[in-house]
């Protein structure tokens, strides 16, 4: 016999005044969460009620109902309407609806409404922030419905506006929501799913390697080409930008690169133009100069522009106000934010007059030259004052470079004004192969560039070392002076033959070492006399201390711990074997001095090493450094993602490839340490699946 179903019967619902309502002790919510209340009314004021509450009849001792009812459930819309009423936008009198309880208890009634409450998924709260803005509402009009900031809106109308097929994998927990945040970079769907196929099946799909993938091809607003040219005019002229609005992103990512490079060769073109008006030979033009592209030079010594009495009454107002400023808060454990912009802004103000205009002699203008480019702040550098030899010598025989740079101007022949030849440096850069063969060489160029980071530090370091550098020096005197036949090399010319280091080496003129050597450089000139015949009764001058370090400084210069391929041996300047003798001394004297590249500041990185290696040797760093399960980690992928996953590996290691190591012959093989160290951040651990966002204010009360 089938058992009868038994109905289910509703509570009944009615509209009950809102003064014969009262607070209801039973209800389990003490603890404040959520929206405030004035928000919630300002919600019920502009879409009324959506959900009634909860009430029960108030009895008297005989169990006779009173007229009155309590609110076990949904005291905060209460507690909202009661403020809309003592505001008297709302009439006390005014009905309410309410779903009318009799049966049960009331702590279990309030119980279960907060429990039942299932919170809106976030995409269903992006995409129904989109309907909204389809709908006409502008963005500062859903922020301000929704009690949330117009960014949060932006922020989620961005991640609205994400593939479609990444909302289904993150509806269905396949992403994170920080994922999908990292994949709203871009607008373009094809890539946004191109990238997480690929970062799906890799395993590496850390938010940032995700950013990294999508923005490969761009360039930061915060490039130095980028902020020299201006984000306005690059959109102006039809660029296009990536904004990150999880991240911050340095002012977004460029995406037109060749358009970039226009911009700013256009730009430095004009700059050069402008100032080929002041009468200079030649100007060269580049984004950026290779560390000791003004070897072989002669500097001009121009005069600083004279100061108006205006400047240097603004210079007097300026040291004056510093120095107030100092002796106001010299007591101060820290400065206040706007004293210590007030003061950084003084400083770059003084610093302006010192680098004001130089004056050069008109007789030497028009046999020197320019070298323009870009600094590493973005802005234009202009190095005025440059001879080259041959200009030199046809100052004495003016026979000499007839007929290459003077040009007739606006085609008047028989005129000898001078036109100024101006020159746009290209950045071709030779391209790594991709030779699987760990046992093969470095390539000749890598190899350059690795002995020219180390010939500048060592330069660095024989100069702290007066009493290394005058053995070295010794040493070199007594090979020529005693072993006139030898074939040993010597890592010093004593001639001072500076070396021509590799245009392309990465890093090195912005490196510590080059840094250093140029400071002390200019420390030095400015104490050593202008003349050459003063520079004896200078030099005895100094004391002794004074006169070791200065020969420290100067035996520096004639380092060469170089590098050079076999085909430049053949020019006649040194033999294979003497180059190898000299890199040898090299060892000897990096020994002595004590010279860790690590210290230095140098660090593997996909430009200066890694991009231009084989994947073994790669594989091999990483390894090294970090273990077998490091090397592992990143085995399988190809070889750009690798030497960029290794760079981040290798960070802080101080693992340095062979030629920059300082090998000691003596020392017994130290047996390297293979177990695998912390594993990498981006797998430590899956994080957490969140389900952010914020619902809606009536929501979010609805279960009290």
């Amino acid at each position: 016999m089938t058992k009868a179903v038994q109905k289910i019967t509703l509570s009944p619902s009615r509209d009950i005044p809102f003064n014969k309502l009262v607070l209801s002790q039973s209800n389990v919510r003490h603890v404040k969460a959520g929206i405030s209340i004035e928000q919630l009314a300002e919600s019920i004021a502009a879409r009324t009620l959506l959900q009634s509450l909860n009430v029960r009849a108030v009895v008297d001792a005989e169990g006779n109902e009173t007229g009155m009812f309590e609110v076990p459930a949904g005291g905060r819309r209460y507690r909202a309407l009661e403020l809309l009423v003592k505001q008297k936008r709302m009439a006390e009198t005014q009905a309410v609806p309410c779903v009318v309880r009799d049966r049960g208890i009331a702590e279990d009634d309030s119980l279960a409404e907060n429990d039942e409450r299932v919170g809106l998924h976030p995409l269903d709260q992006f995409r129904a922030f989109q309907r909204l803005q389809q709908g006409g509402m502008s963005e500062e009009d859903i922020a301000a419905r929704h009690f949330v900031t117009p960014v949060i809106v932006k922020q989620r109308l961005r991640l609205a506006s994400v593939s479609s097929k990444l909302h289904e994998i993150y509806a269905e927990d396949g992403m994170t929501l920080e994922q999908l945040m990292a994949f709203s970079v871009t607008a373009d769907h094809a890539r946004q799913d191109q990238v997480w196929e690929q970062v799906s099946r890799s395993g590496y799909d850390e938010p940032y390697q995700i950013r990294r993938l999508l923005t490969e091809l761009t360039v930061r607003a915060s490039d130095r080409r980028a902020r020299f040219v201006g984000l306005e005019a690059y959109e102006q002229a039809g660029g296009g930008v990536l904004r990150d609005l999880f991240e911050h992103d340095d002012g977004g990512y460029l995406q037109d690169l060749a358009l970039l490079d226009r911009l700013v060769t256009d730009k430095l073109k004009l700059e050069a133009e402008r100032i080929a008006t002041e009468g200079w030979k030649w100007i060269s033009v580049a984004v950026d100069f290779p560390y000791g592209h003004t070897n072989g030079l002669r500097e001009l010594e121009g005069k600083p522009v004279d100061l108006t009495p205006e400047e240097q009454a603004t210079i007097d107002a300026l040291n004056g106000e510093h120095t107030k400023l100092e002796s106001d808060y010299q007591d101060a454990d820290e400065l206040p934010d706007e004293v210590d912009q007030r003061l950084g802004e003084i400083e770059a103000a003084l610093l302006a007059f010192e680098h004001r205009s130089m004056i050069y002699e008109p007789a030497e203008i028009i046999r020197a030259g320019v070298f323009v480019s870009i600094d590493s702040e973005g802005r234009l550098s202009v190095d005025r004052g440059y001879v080259r030899s041959e200009d030199d010598m046809s100052a004495i025989d003016p026979e000499v470079g007839q007929g290459t740079d003077a040009q007739p101007v606006d085609g008047k022949e028989g005129s000898s004004i001078q036109r100024t030849v101006i020159a746009v440096a290209g950045s071709a850069a030779d391209a790594a192969e991709d030779d699987e063969d760990a046992a093969k060489p470095l390539p000749d160029r890598l190899m350059m560039e690795l002995t020219a980071h180390r010939t500048l530090a060592l330069r660095d370091a024989l100069a702290e070392n007066p009493a290394i550098a005058f053995q070295a020096v010794l040493h070199n005197f007594v090979l020529t002076a005693f072993y006139r036949f030898s074939s040993t090399g010597s890592s010093l010319e004593i001639g001072l033959r500076t070396p021509n280091f590799p245009a392309q080496a990465s890093g090195l003129r912005e490196s510590a070492s080059a840094k250093t050597v140029e400071a002390r450089h200019e420390s030095w000139k400015a104490r050593l006399p202008k003349g050459e015949k003063d520079l004896w009764d200078a030099l005895t001058a100094l004391d002794g201390a004074a006169q070791a370090s200065l020969f420290a400084h100067c035996a520096s210069f004639a380092v060469n711990a170089l590098y050079e391929p076999a085909n430049r041996y053949d020019q006649g300047r040194v033999s294979a074997h003497g180059v190898r003798a000299r890199l040898d001394q090299a060892n000897v004297l990096a020994r002595a001095v004590g010279l860790d590249m690590v210290q230095a500041g140098w660090r593997p990185t996909v430009d200066n090493y890694l991009g231009r290696v084989t994947k073994p040797r790669i594989l091999e760093a990483v390894r090294e450094a970090r273990g077998e399960s490091s090397a592992q980690l990143i085995d399988h992928l190809k070889k750009a993602d690798m030497a960029k996953e290794a760079e981040r590996l290798l960070d802080g290691s101080g693992w340095l490839p062979e030629p920059l190591r300082l090998v000691d012959p003596n020392a017994a093989p130290v047996e390297r340490e293979v177990e695998a160290g912390p594993l990498p951040e981006f797998l430590a651990g899956d994080e957490d699946r969140e389900n952010a966002g914020d619902d809606d204010p009536q929501q979010l009360d609805a279960a009290e």
